[in-house]
């Protein structure tokens, strides 16, 4: 019995957020071996090689000028700061905990957008940010015990993809989203090459970092195939809420690959920012003229650039 538009589409949203979910456990597992800028370099290289051959095929790179748009520019630095504080934070933090964090990113993204864009939000959606945001301090928690202040730095990469994505709503269409990945991909590469010899140089790569880095690279543009899917295939109203299946993944994963069992305030924390950022979904739909934060953000909620 052949699925509906909006099964399928919750489908291959869900095997997206694997796809994502499996390229931070793997590059969760190469820092352990390598500083975070080879990881970026090596990394970088394989996806950049992967996007451009792809934004060549479709025609996204006929015009490379395009690329200098300032609100191009705004996306692409907010991502590589982005990619910075969410690697180093992937490095100390559970997998279940920074991509928990994470899922607070279209909260962010509402609250930009009514701060800098000027768009209406009424009183039911800025309570469900700081009901949201509150559900981010107690996975934080800031003060008490079991503090990690790498959480930190995963609250400051939600803060700068915030800003990457309020940017992008200010793109002009025409220039192409491929376009924008290539020089996203770049220039985070390039970022990575710079950190590297500050942070230790370079390290010997054996056959299995090199396929982990590699493995990477292909599940990111796996990931990326199947969110374009999954938006082609349903409502995104139906569709959209199945990007939190992310923390699912993460805590299969950590758990099967480093041993992570997520704690109390963590699977509370999670449940108020999913709870928020579901009702936050649905007040977006009910309001005439809104831009729902769920079309503009992209579902990984992690930075493009890892």
């Amino acid at each position: 019995m052949p699925l509906s538009p909006n099964l399928r589409g919750a489908l291959f949203m869900s095997i997206s957020m694997a796809g994502y979910t499996l390229n931070d456990a793997l590059i969760k597992l190469v820092l352990a071996d390598m500083n975070f800028g080879q990881v970026m370099l090596v990394r970088g290289i394989f996806a950049s090689g992967l996007i451009g051959v792809f934004a060549w095929h479709h025609g996204a790179v006929r015009l490379p000028r395009e690329m200098l748009h300032p609100m191009v520019a705004l996306r692409v630095g907010a991502e590589v700061c982005a990619t910075l504080c969410f690697i180093v934070a992937l490095a100390y933090l559970p997998l279940a905990n920074i991509a928990a964090i994470m899922q607070a990113l279209p909260l962010a993204v509402t609250m930009g957008a009514a701060l800098f864009l000027a768009e209406p939000v009424g009183w039911r959606r800025w309570l469900a940010i700081l009901i949201g945001f509150g559900g981010v301090m107690i996975i934080v928690r800031p003060g008490f015990e079991g503090f990690d202040a790498f959480s930190l730095l995963a609250l400051m990469a939600v803060v700068f993809a915030a800003i990457r994505d309020i940017a992008t709503r200010r793109i002009p269409d025409h220039i192409p989203s491929l376009l924008i990945s290539t020089a996203t991909s770049v220039a985070v590469t390039l970022v990575g090459g710079v950190l590297m010899m500050p942070l230790g140089g370079w390290s010997p790569m054996t056959l299995e970092t090199t396929g982990l880095l590699i493995g990477a690279a292909v599940l990111l543009l796996f990931g990326y195939h199947f969110i374009i899917t999954a938006m082609r295939s349903g409502e995104i109203s139906f569709v959209a809420p199945f990007r939190y299946t992310a923390l699912i993944w993460a805590m299969v994963a950590g758990y099967l690959i480093f041993a992570e069992v997520p704690d109390f305030a963590m699977i509370v924390g999670a449940l108020v920012i999913v709870c928020s950022g579901l009702y936050t979904l649905y007040r977006e739909r009910k309001v005439a003229g809104a831009q729902p934060a769920a079309k503009t953000t992209g579902p990984r909620m992690a930075p493009d650039g890892t």
